[in-house]
């Protein structure tokens, strides 16, 4: 499986080329990892937390750095079963909501993120879509 985590420089600059002055809808698709993978000196490191452990620690701290910024939870449900596709292919699926895109860019770009947070992230993630849609 090609694990895809972060963005290519094509793609984060088609995200940015597109209008910023309207609210932006982001679907979101992850298959965790088994067991997350902290680097060597990451508190975490070594502790068998699986990916969906080290994902929530995640979530926790995304929704603690976009708290006051207008950014919300659009959509999410438990996923039941593949009707078209692969089965398994994805663990979880939602859609964040964000009034710009200078909402969004405040948030990667916030050294709490990505000193405290990203981490999570990318010890919990096996791969990834994240979609970008008129809001």
């Amino acid at each position: 499986m090609g694990g895809y985590v972060d963005p290519s420089r094509e793609n984060w600059q088609r995200f940015k080329d597109l209008p910023r002055d309207r609210p932006i809808h982001m679907l979101n698709l992850i298959k965790f990892r088994d067991l997350a993978e902290y680097p060597d000196g990451h508190p975490n490191h070594g502790k068998g937390l699986t990916g969906r452990e080290a994902y929530d620690i995640y979530r926790a701290g995304f929704q603690r750095v976009v708290a006051n910024d207008g950014a919300a939870m659009v959509w999410e449900a438990p996923m039941e079963c593949v009707v078209t596709g692969p089965e398994c292919e994805w663990d979880e699926a939602f859609v964040m909501g964000y009034p710009d895109i200078a909402t969004f860019m405040k948030m990667v770009r916030n050294e709490e993120y990505i000193r405290d947070v990203v981490p999570h992230r990318t010890a919990a993630v096996a791969d990834s879509r994240l979609i970008r849609f008129a809001g």
